[in-house]
């Protein structure tokens, strides 16, 4: 289901395919990602939903205050969600000068005033990370997040780590969009 905020580790993932060009932005374009799920559980006190996917799978999600109209949901509605997501990165060398700095995640909802409830979400997050090693021969990358945290991937074209080198920041900036609606249980 969407998650508004990405963890730096779900971000550096787009490295693994995404091609690396040294001091040029990327954009690496994600596809559209249908989802229809039926609510099975809902508690009012925590704000907890569970919802079922056709194939039998379930997960229970947190609904923040910040969504109206919670109360006017039901077990067996249908929740419809269109997903996307895109990742623009950029590939400083060292001495390059850092993008203009922008403070945490970004990021907008428009509610459904009337008929059934839903909501549009757009977030937008930057992070930045630093490559501590790129091993070419078995296709790796290993960076250091902001928190501290090392992270090490394998990359799917071990073409993407030509021009990357330890020392390097990769400026990444994550954009997800979601338009969601509730359809009454039939």
């Amino acid at each position: 289901m969407y998650a508004i905020a990405a963890s730096s580790l779900a971000l550096i993932v787009s490295i693994a395919t995404a091609p690396a060009m040294p001091q040029k932005t990327v954009t690496k374009k994600g596809e559209t990602i249908t989802a229809v799920e039926t609510i099975q559980a809902i508690d009012q006190t925590s704000r907890m939903v569970t919802l079922r996917a056709d194939d039998g799978t379930e997960e229970t999600i947190y609904v923040p205050p910040s969504v109206k109209r919670f109360s006017e949901l039901k077990v067996g509605d249908k929740v419809k969600a269109k997903y996307y997501e895109s990742y623009v990165f950029q590939i400083r060398k060292p001495g390059d000068a850092a993008p203009p700095k922008t403070e945490g995640t970004t990021g907008a909802i428009t509610r459904n005033k009337e008929g059934a409830p839903g909501m549009t979400l757009s977030t937008q997050q930057t992070a930045t990370v630093e490559v501590v090693s790129v091993d070419k021969t078995a296709g790796s990358i290993t960076v250091k997040t902001t928190d501290g945290r090392t992270i090490i991937r394998k990359v799917d074209n071990k073409k993407n780590l030509e021009g990357v080198n330890a020392g390097d920041k990769i400026d990444i900036t994550y954009t997800q969009a979601a338009l969601i609606s509730v359809e009454p249980a039939k």
